[in-house]
């Protein structure tokens, strides 16, 4: 491992040493301009002003020069173009210079940087708008006036799910077009058509689901809600229900080593979600729907403008499941009842054109109960008085926020920002005669500051955060209380050149209970040609396990709990600790005359330390610590491309091979296949009349087998193969919109009918010694259909 350190750190001094003695730069800028003679002026006065070479794009606003930072500037480069009539990020063009122009290059020049991209992408087919390449990283970089904080920027996305190009990590950019391909009720049903993502249900009970990324539970990656700590602590069970889909404005998914600005929990890479905000105009929508099998959801999102600095935004969902399914006969229902109302308020203060300063507020309150287990079960009556095993599950939850930041009068690249949250999450809960009550209070802040070394080849983020959370837990008869505080510091360095970016950071963290720790991260990126990029990645991350709350789909059981202390300060347990090194290449090519794009990553987790959850013997569930080995190596390549016009697929496979030094020897993680193959296909008609369209999405999964946990000394009538069948599944969705406000879908889920057979074992005797409900591997519902109905006004 110190060999691995010290070649990266090589490779950190390489760098340097190179762009030390480069005086060639490469920078990009937001220009106005409107057509082909605009472009001709932007680029000749670039290049005149000094510039090696020049390139204006239209549907960005966005000038791409590269010079000899010894002979001009951008500053210089941006007066000079300002001057011959074209406003810019920076400069401002007088009036008789800006009437003197042809008429048709008059730009408007009340509009922002962000309606005029969004005034040339409207120019386009809905085609062209689904092959165009993505430049919303460009605009997002260089629209710093319309950036508060870190994860604060208004971004215009054109793909449904777009590649971010600029980004040294492997970043993906999913907006809410990807997001109408599915029924996304809620984050967990967000990535059905993400190839990256395994979403599989991990409990025959309670009905939850769960991600899973580079071979990995979802426990390893970073899931955070506008940059903020969010799925996390008590809420890992059951938290990718609180977002709601209609809630998402956007989601970007890192794979492998995230950056250390955000913490130093993230494993296997970062989700981070952002809500709807008022963004120039008001929008207000409403969204119904309901499945065939009693579940019913509403959504209200209303963003409005307040004055010239302040807007809002008002979300509100509610769900109810009350149909009654027990479509295999075993006499348990194959979904939970219950129901969630869920609110929020945000408010935005923009005032960054003029003073600088940008601020962000942010309320969240929801309650969430769920009913579930045999069919009959009376939840009003005490599980000790009747014979029917039942489930209850009450959470509230609230949250609070504020997210404030100033950018430097004359220093767009420089700017500090303040980030905090307050969390309190209670569940109230049982299972069959298994009670479990948690409760946790977290404090979140983190204040960054952003500015350069020289010129914006050298950028650097540095600051400080705090973390303190408050658990107490009942589980049985057992009380476990702890108070986790975490002050940390952290640094980073972006070093751009011509043909590759570095981002390599590091962070001090100083945890009460795991001890002071040490995170290092690099990412790096090479562009071989602007159609072939290689990436490479490494870094270290740490958490501390949450047992209980994070296995709760292994509480529907009959097994006893066992924990192996080791003198560590969690529940008698030693602090995770792993590294992650990734490698990917994408290269973007013409197929069948039209735009394509292939990559191929592979990662491989290492931990250092891991609390194991051994389910060997079926009746004990166990917990400790490694003693030995532990990895997880993940491949996987991705084609997406368009046969005909309008008609885009997107297919994947994936290899997983994940093993650990159990007790009982090494052995497979159990329920993670090693094969995985992806296939989805998007079509939409040509927009009519008032903007009147079809979309037809489609979306198969094959599931290799699963290595299923021992269960020999079960009865041999309750005893589980060894391993399990390999499936497939298929969901699909047709939609309509009949103008730019009125839309109506339907859909159906796991359409192949593909169901576990038997997903509880001895399901005639849940308070015998053999009742277990967490041996799932596949759906366990059949299929299901869905209609919706979306209006704007």
């Amino acid at each position: 491992m110190k060999n691995i350190q010290k070649s990266l750190l090589t490779l950190l001094l390489l760098f340097v040493f190179q762009i030390t003695f480069s005086q060639i730069t490469k920078e990009k800028a937001l220009v106005k301009g409107e057509c082909g003679m605009c472009k001709d002026r932007i680029e000749k006065t670039a290049l005149k002003s000094g510039a090696k070479t020049a390139n204006w794009i239209a549907e960005t606003q966005t000038l791409e020069v590269e010079f000899d930072i010894s002979k001009t500037s951008l500053d210089k480069l941006l007066k000079n173009i300002a001057d011959v009539g074209h406003d810019n990020e920076k400069y401002k063009t007088d009036e008789d210079t800006y009437t003197a122009l042809p008429e048709c290059c008059h730009y408007d020049r009340a509009a922002s940087f962000e309606e005029a991209i969004a005034a040339k992408n409207s120019e386009h087919t809905a085609s062209s708008e689904s092959h165009s390449e993505d430049h919303s990283e460009d605009y997002s970089q260089h629209t710093e006036k319309e950036k508060t904080i870190e994860g604060v920027k208004l971004t215009k996305y054109q793909e449904a799910t777009a590649l971010n190009k600029k980004e040294a990590g492997l970043v993906f950019n999913i907006n809410s077009k990807e997001l109408l391909k599915a029924a996304c009720c809620n984050l967990s049903e967000s990535f059905e058509t993400n190839a990256t993502v395994d979403v599989s249900f991990s409990n025959a009970v309670t009905g939850t689901k769960q991600l899973k990324m580079l071979g990995l539970d979802q426990k390893y990656t970073a899931l955070t809600k506008e940059l903020l700590p969010e799925i996390r602590g008590l809420a890992s069970a059951y938290g990718l229900n609180f977002i709601p889909g209609r809630w998402i404005s956007g989601i970007q998914l890192t794979k492998g080593g995230s950056t250390v600005v955000n913490g130093y929990e993230s494993i296997t890479g970062q989700i981070n979600t952002e809500f709807v905000k008022f963004n120039k105009n008001p929008e207000n929508s409403v969204n119904l729907f309901a499945d065939f099998n009693g579940r019913y959801e509403a959504n209200i999102v209303s963003t409005s403008k307040l004055n010239e600095k302040w807007g809002q935004s008002i979300l509100l969902h509610g769900n109810a499941t009350i149909g009654e399914m027990d479509d295999n006969n075993d006499t348990f229902l194959d979904r939970p009842k219950g129901n969630q109302i869920n609110a929020a308020y945000l408010l935005d203060y923009n005032d960054l054109e003029n003073s600088g300063l940008g601020s962000h507020f942010g309320i969240q309150y929801l309650v969430d109960k769920r009913i579930a287990g045999q069919v009959g079960f009376d939840e009003k009556l005490p599980q000790i008085s009747q014979n029917k095993y039942g489930v209850n599950i009450d959470i509230n939850r609230f949250q609070v926020w504020n997210k404030t930041g100033y950018i430097f009068k004359g220093k767009p690249y420089q700017s500090i920002g303040l980030m905090n949250q307050f969390t309190y999450h209670k569940q109230n809960s049982f299972f069959g005669l298994r009670n479990y009550f948690g409760e946790q209070k977290t404090y979140y802040s983190n204040l960054i500051f952003e500015s350069i070394f020289g010129n914006t080849n050298h950028k650097y983020k540095t600051g400080a955060s705090f973390l303190y959370d408050d658990y107490n837990e009942d589980y049985l008869a057992q009380n476990f209380q702890r108070t986790e505080t975490v002050p940390g510091l952290f640094f980073e360095y972006t070093l751009t050149g011509l043909k590759y970016t570095l981002v390599a950071g590091s962070r001090l963290d100083f945890h009460n209970l795991a001890g002071t720790q040490f995170t290092p991260r690099i990412n790096f990126k090479y562009d071989f040609s602007p159609k072939t990029i290689l990436r490479l990645s490494a870094g270290k991350g740490f958490r501390t396990a949450n047992i209980f709350a994070e296995n709760q789909q292994f509480f529907a059981s009959n097994r006893s709990v066992e924990i192996l202390q080791n003198g560590g300060k969690t529940y008698g347990l030693k602090p995770e600790i792993a590294w992650n090194y990734g490698a990917s290449l994408q290269q973007d090519f013409k197929l069948f005359g039209k735009k394509a794009s292939w990559i191929t990553d592979f990662f491989r987790t290492d931990f250092q330390n891991q609390v194991l959850v051994d389910l060997e013997n079926p009746q004990k569930i166990v917990f400790y610590n490694l003693d030995g080995k532990s990895f997880a190596n993940s491949l996987q390549t991705q084609l997406d491309f368009s046969v005909a016009k309008n008609l885009d697929f997107r297919v994947a496979y994936k290899y997983y091979d994940v093993q650990a030094d159990f007790a009982s020897g090494r052995k497979e993680i159990p329920f993670m296949a090693k094969n995985r193959g992806f296939f989805n296909a998007a079509y939409s008609t040509k927009k009519e009349g008032k903007d009147a369209f079809w979309t037809f999405d489609t979306t198969v999964q094959y599931v290799g087998k699963q290595r299923i946990p021992n269960t020999a000394s079960n009865p041999t009538n309750l005893q589980l193969p060894e391993f399990s069948d390999a499936y497939m599944t298929w969901n699909a969705q047709i939609a309509h919109n009949f103008n730019k406000n009125i839309r109506a879908y339907f859909g159906g889920e796991n359409l192949t009918g593909t169901r576990q057979k038997n997903p509880i074992v001895d399901a005639q005797n849940p308070f015998g010694n053999y009742f277990d409900g967490g041996m799932v591997y596949a759906p366990i519902m059949p299929a299901n259909f869905y209609v919706g109905f979306d209006v704007n006004f």
